[in-house]
């Protein structure tokens, strides 16, 4: 069933993400410096100049939604439990690959409702391609020439599986699942992309065996999901929001056919 109140926002949020990787680009494309947070991250003028854009344009089409970034101070739990509605945002996924200029980063914008992400835009700057998905709506991809394409998950696994994962992150468990694995060709691409290659039917399976933050996966989260996948925990629950202080996200994969289930289930891991 459609959700008008939904689809009202599929075409500002895409502009405003196109918006975003022009100011992305526009540092992308010069002698930039390179910062580290207090967690020892990457930071480039880039992220902070796509948190303004998307902050600013978020709030002009409705102010009432409050709005987590990853660029901005994390307001407290006791606040923010209290939300129904916020946007989550993550204006530069993938900043290490930004750094080493692969074009493998991402403008990711994510509206939550009651824990869940119902709408998700995944932008492209440098290929100048968005994923867009929300529920009712499916998951479509538009390209260069901004031609849209309904997108889906593969209906069966591959053989070999396609297996895809982060060029940053590799670390021993993912080594373990994959030699328990069987037949398998692995691939390494950096931020969201991976969930949008599974959507669109290109891999899988993104098992991801380490740390990574809820602004990281909500926006591609709906993509995977509405094109027919899923992305669940290991204990086979569908990624939640907004549910604890910290928002790390649990150990997790994104999956496309029904088929793969056990290959989660079977796995044992602990975090």
């Amino acid at each position: 069933m459609i959700n008008m109140n939904l689809i009202k926002f599929i075409n500002p949020i895409s502009d405003l993400a196109i918006l975003a990787g022009e100011a992305i680009l526009e540092v992308y494309n010069s002698d930039f410096e390179i910062e580290e947070k207090s967690d020892l991250s990457p930071l480039t003028e880039a992220d902070l100049r796509s948190h303004k854009v998307i902050v600013r344009g978020l709030e002009s089409i409705d102010r009432k939604i409050p709005i987590i970034s990853e660029e901005d101070n994390l307001q407290n739990f006791d606040k923010r439990k209290q939300w129904k509605r916020y946007w989550l945002i993550d204006p530069l996924d993938g900043t290490k690959e930004f750094i080493n200029k692969n074009g493998e980063f991402t403008v990711n914008i994510a509206l939550i409702e009651n824990n869940k992400p119902v709408l998700g835009v995944v932008h492209v700057p440098v290929s100048a391609e968005t994923y867009i998905a929300c529920q009712g709506f499916g998951a479509k991809k538009i390209d260069s020439q901004g031609t849209i394409k309904t997108i889906s998950v593969r209906k069966k696994t591959n053989n070999p599986i396609n297996v895809i994962g982060s060029r940053s992150h590799r670390g021993d468990s993912l080594v373990k699942f994959l030699d328990n694995l069987g037949d398998y060709q692995f691939y390494s691409v950096g931020s969201s992309l991976k969930f949008c290659m599974i959507a669109e039917g290109k891999a899988d399976i993104y098992p991801r065996f380490g740390p990574t933050s809820e602004w990281d996966t909500a926006a591609a989260q709906v993509i995977t999901e509405q094109a027919g996948g899923m992305v669940i925990d290991i204990k086979g629950n569908q990624l939640l929001y907004n549910t604890k202080k910290d928002i790390l996200n649990p150990y997790f994969y994104a999956i496309g056919s029904n088929d793969l289930l056990h290959l989660a289930k079977n796995y044992k891991i602990t975090q």
